[in-house]
């Protein structure tokens, strides 16, 4: 179907692939595997003809349609998402068309009995045939069993595509895609926007279809259930196994085997033609030996050792100043698009140092929340954000927003300030994009490299605020664990939308539930919460949505009186609990809680002051006339002593106040 035949591709002195041959046959399900940056996604647009190789052919026959889903993709925002859909049909509407204009024109002519008039006949037969075996107009059904296979309802049908997240609407591309019902699909990384009920409805429909497939993916179950054949990148070739991923691993581990047992073969003739040389070079009755073996090392081929990605980014969050206790607070927020309300009734406080998760399925307002807090959208109630926040970033669609026709060293250089330019190519180093990869273009990078990009940027500032949106999406296994590494390490506090289990577990403290309308806390890590809801998977959510919606407010454990405590297994109004209180109790309470937080006031102001003057010593002590100073040294670390002290005092009322407001 697609011969690929001596492919090279240069994008500096190494290429990126050399001497590429292979063949995609009807009914290949390929897996295109290989580490971060060989060259997938690059293969998979030199296929579709949006790239073009610096060597080598690729033969695709006139009537191959080819689908295409990149990693990053420009979406419209104009239609609804059935009409959006119906995109896909276009050819149909265009055959339709010329179905009419010759029908009109059959019906005007009167010469029977021509040559020209029976040529017509036969080409509006071929084409109206052609028409049904295309569907026809019969596709709305089409369009709604791949919608909603997809996980779209049908009361999303007539929703603009506007007012879905980034992730929705890479599933309307996709539907489309799968609706052209191309010969052959390119698939990029297509999992990223799904859920595992979503994954699972994709696997059968490329099971059950006609089109041959490559996809890139780092879901190994995904792959390993749609393949049947896997292309390895690896050391600038690619290797053509037969077989599917999970029988892969297994050959490519003995491959790797087999070529270490040659190379150290190798190694040892190499190193003992070299001494044999090393030895007789002198000697004249030996001369003709030397030279054999100097030729015969000559024409040795190194054997080259398949790549194994042992590579990782090593993050390390930039210490944060000090922000107030209470970084995000919500109150009956609420955000509607047109007559759609996303959620209302959001009522949240985040405290300094908690790592918490945004859970719940795709579209239940998960980003819109996250948008609401960065002040990027309108929304009704009262949303704070704390005093001395410094918030760090990272959109869905951050890869999306860098200047593709910067270099990797540009577009770093461009946000980088003081001291850290001087130390650019040894972050870009950290982050695997050393030596001629720094000098790589935007454009040519994959998903994966261009997420790593977008993460230098977030780290170049400090920050007390992390706010991920889907951070995983487009990293590797690695990759994602040193991630999650740092940001347990992050001294600041962090929301972390994501659908990955794994990568939360062990990370968070607390979790945000979003479904039905509502936003709900759960307190402990995300497998307490999973236990909570007796559910295993985290695409479990939503399935009872119906029941949950009634609720008015979210559901939220609070330690009123002795009464709740004593009546934990009856339905009490709110209400009641709150009257359990006599008014001298909560009078009295009121006032401990506005000591405490004057307390705590003046000594953030406090630690404020100290800070500064700390900050102001220390710039002077580093200039060389001041180092020997004593006056400000002794200074310096009274100060410093101080400091502690109120940090100290500061964390105790801290606490106090903590208490007293649960």
């Amino acid at each position: 179907m697609i011969s690929v035949e001596g492919l090279r591709v240069e994008f500096g002195i190494k290429p990126l692939f050399d001497g590429a041959s292979f063949v995609i046959n009807d009914k290949d399900r390929i897996a295109l595997v290989g580490k971060n940056g060989a060259g997938k996604s690059t293969m998979l647009k030199i296929l579709c003809g949006l790239q073009k190789p610096t060597a080598g052919n690729v033969s695709v026959p006139n009537d191959t349609k080819i689908g295409y889903l990149p990693q990053v993709m420009i979406l419209q925002d104009d239609t609804t998402v059935r009409e959006e859909a119906q995109k896909a049909f276009a050819d149909n509407t265009r055959m339709k068309e010329r179905l009419e204009q010759m029908n009109q024109e059959l019906a005007e002519r009167t010469d029977y009995e021509s040559e020209s008039y029976l040529a017509l006949i036969e080409k509006y037969t071929t084409a109206h045939e052609r028409y049904m075996m295309m569907g026809a107009e019969n596709y709305e059904a089409e369009i709604e069993r791949t919608l909603t296979g997809l996980g779209f309802e049908r009361s999303d049908f007539e929703r603009p595509t506007s007012e879905f997240s980034g992730g929705w609407r890479m599933r309307i591309e996709l539907a489309k895609i799968l609706l052209q019902k191309p010969d052959v699909l390119l698939l990029d990384e297509p999992t990223n926007h799904l859920d595992i009920e979503s994954i699972q409805w994709l696997e059968q429909f490329l099971a059950q279809s006609s089109s041959a497939v490559v996809l890139v993916s780092h879901d190994r179950a995904f792959i390993n259930n749609v393949s049947n054949r896997t292309l390895e990148i690896s050391c600038g070739k690619v290797i053509d196994y037969k077989v599917k991923y999970d029988e892969y691993v297994v050959l490519r581990k003995e491959r790797r085997e087999q070529q270490l047992r040659a190379y150290e073969n190798q190694q040892k003739e190499v190193a003992e033609m070299k001494a044999f040389i090393e030895r007789f070079r002198y000697q004249a009755t030996k001369a003709v030996q030397v030279q054999q073996k100097v030729k015969q090392l000559e024409k040795i081929v190194p054997i080259e050792i398949d790549e194994v990605d042992n590579s990782a980014m090593h993050l390390k969050f930039p210490p944060c100043l000090r922000s107030g206790d209470y970084p995000v607070i919500c109150d009956e927020v609420r955000k509607d698009y047109g007559e759609h309300t996303v959620f209302d009734h959001v009522t949240l406080t985040i405290k300094r140092g908690e790592k918490v998760a945004f859970v719940g399925k795709n579209g239940e307002g998960k980003s819109t929340l996250v948008k609401c807090i960065m002040g990027e959208i309108p929304y009704t109630g009262e949303l704070k954000v704390g005093h001395n926040i410094q918030i760090g970033y990272f959109a869905q669609n951050q890869a999306q927003l860098l200047d593709e026709n910067l270099t990797v060293f540009q577009t770093i250089d461009n946000v980088a300030k003081g001291e850290v330019r001087l130390r650019i190519n040894d972050i870009l180093g950290a982050f695997m994009f050393g030596g001629e990869e720094s000098d790589k273009k935007v454009k040519v990078l994959s998903g994966g490299e261009r997420s790593r990009l977008a993460m230098i940027r977030l780290l170049l500032e400090p920050v007390n605020l992390l706010i991920l949106d889907e951070p995983t999406n487009h990293l590797d296994m690695p990759s994602k664990d040193v991630l999650k590494e740092a940001i347990k390490a992050f001294d600041g506090t962090a929301i972390i939308v994501s659908h990955d289990r794994e990568f939360l577990d062990g990370l968070v403290t607390k979790v945000y539930e979003f479904g039905g309308g509502k936003v709900r806390e759960h307190l402990g890590g995300i497998y307490d919460f999973l236990r909570s809801k007796k559910i295993t998977e985290l695409n479990e959510l939503g399935r009872d949505n119906s029941q949950r919606g009634n609720n008015k407010f979210p559901v939220k454990e609070q330690n009123v009186s002795n009464v709740a405590a004593n009546s934990a297994q009856k339905e009490i109004p709110q209400e009641t609990l709150v009257k359990a209180l006599s008014y001298a109790e909560r009078k009295e309470q009121q006032k401990r809680v506005n000591r405490v937080q004057k307390a705590v006031k003046q000594s953030e102001e406090k630690i404020e002051k100290l800070e500064q003057r700390l900050n102001e010593l220390n710039e002077l002590l580093m200039q060389p006339e001041n180092a020997s100073d004593m006056v400000m040294v002794n200074e310096y670390t009274n100060i410093k002593a101080e400091l502690d002290a109120e940090v100290e005092r500061w964390e105790k009322a801290s606490e106090e106040l903590e208490s007293l407001m649960q």
